[in-house]
């Protein structure tokens, strides 16, 4: 099997053309996008599942478990379209429908998602002006629509791949936006994902969701769950993947979705650090999602690592906060191979001092090991700086 990792994005599969443009939803930077296949696609997506939700992303969920199919995709960031009424939904639904005007296709094809500060209506008579221009200027290269889906982002996040095995070839491409308000649940911010093959519905979403299980509800920057998240796969019809190859564009889909994942956490709002927290020896996986969730989310960790301070007490504490199934005084922990606590105790002064070298990294694992069985999980996640105060606290300004 041939496999080749590429810097490119949603526009790497053959048959998909993007575009983005600046309308004047922010003050500067590109902030409305587009998708385009002009071939049917099948779609599946996950969504956040915050009970507040974007007017795009009731809009888009009810469109999917209508139609299975799409052809477009339109974004914009700045404004969440968030909290925005009936009004919000009106204008969500109209994006949809310009785009499809615009492209000559039916409405039912278009999704819709948003980006950006919740709460504000839509400038709807830019949005118009951006989506006719957004069409115009549709192209092979996609860079400029991962650049229209960024807000606090410091750089753009795309990713593609090519696998050829036994003569068939494959492309998956991809894309995505996030730094803050990263903590999902079945779905991620904003990403986008394409390939050329086609891969019937049932089993599409199946893929999709596993992958995204993996990958992008695994990672945590300040655990608040955003009212916008989504992923979106589509996939083009017209070259039936191999039955034979599913377990094999599984594992790619996987891994470009642990790709995005792991990018948004190193762009995570005034991060300087990636941490791989795994927690083994729990009794159950239940227990050892416990346990690890509750210490990628704990500020007290988070600045711990910002400090590089190997104050384990606060991973103790957050483990036995986590009710998971534990026995304090069996627990080890280790920042990378150094060995920081024994049954529940500090080993010594020199182990902290050979931890701290450790945490002087841009990224690092830290293992708990709860020794109660033999279950396991892990996550990823960033420190927590001076910067993501003032980001956020400018964010409006």
């Amino acid at each position: 099997m041939r496999v080749r990792w590429i810097n490119e994005g949603v526009c790497f599969p053959e048959g998909f053309l993007s575009s983005g443009v600046h309308c004047g939803i922010k003050e500067k930077d590109k902030d409305l996008g587009l998708i385009f296949c002009p071939q049917e696609c099948w779609v599946a997506a996950t969504f956040t599942t915050n009970k507040v939700k974007a007017a795009p992303v009731v809009v888009s969920a009810k469109k999917i478990a209508q139609n299975p199919t799409a052809k477009a995709i339109v974004v914009n960031s700045g404004n969440a379209n968030c909290c925005t009424g009936q009004k919000g939904l009106n204008d969500a639904k109209e994006m949809c429908y310009l785009a499809a005007k615009e492209l000559g296709i039916k409405e039912e094809e278009v999704l819709v998602c948003s980006t950006g500060v919740i709460g504000a209506l839509l400038p709807m008579d830019r949005v118009r002006e951006g989506i006719a221009r957004a069409v115009k200027q549709l192209e092979r290269e996609d860079l400029n629509f991962s650049k229209a889906i960024l807000t606090t982002d410091t750089h753009t996040k795309r990713i593609a791949v090519e696998v050829e095995e036994n003569g068939f070839t494959f492309r998956i491409g991809g894309c995505a936006k996030g730094a803050g308000m990263i903590y999902p649940n079945m779905a991620t911010m904003l990403a986008f994902i394409t390939t050329d093959v086609e891969i019937p519905r049932t089993e599409l979403q199946a893929m999709l969701s596993k992958a995204v299980k993996e990958s992008f509800n695994r990672i945590s920057v300040d655990g608040d769950m955003s009212t916008n998240d989504t992923v979106i796969l589509l996939s083009r019809k017209g070259k039936q993947l191999p039955k034979e190859l599913i377990p094999i564009f599984q594992d790619v889909l996987t891994r470009v979705c642990e790709s995005l994942a792991l990018m948004i956490v190193r762009d995570g709002e005034g991060a300087t650090k990636v941490v791989k927290v795994t927690v083994k020896g729990a009794k159950t996986e239940e227990d050892a999602e416990k346990a690890c969730r509750k210490i990628v989310n704990s500020l007290l960790f988070k600045t711990a690592l910002y400090g590089e301070d190997p104050n384990w007490g606060r991973i103790m504490g957050a483990v036995g906060a986590s009710e998971a199934e534990i026995t304090p005084e069996k627990i080890d922990i280790y920042f990378e191979d150094v060995k920081v606590v024994s049954c529940g105790m500090a080993v010594d002064p020199d182990a902290e001092k050979e931890a701290t070298k450790v945490m002087q990294r841009d990224s690092f694992e830290v293992v708990i090991d709860l020794k109660m069985g033999d279950a396991q999980y892990h996550m990823f996640t960033c420190d927590l700086t001076y910067d993501y105060v003032r980001i956020n606290a400018e964010y409006r300004s």
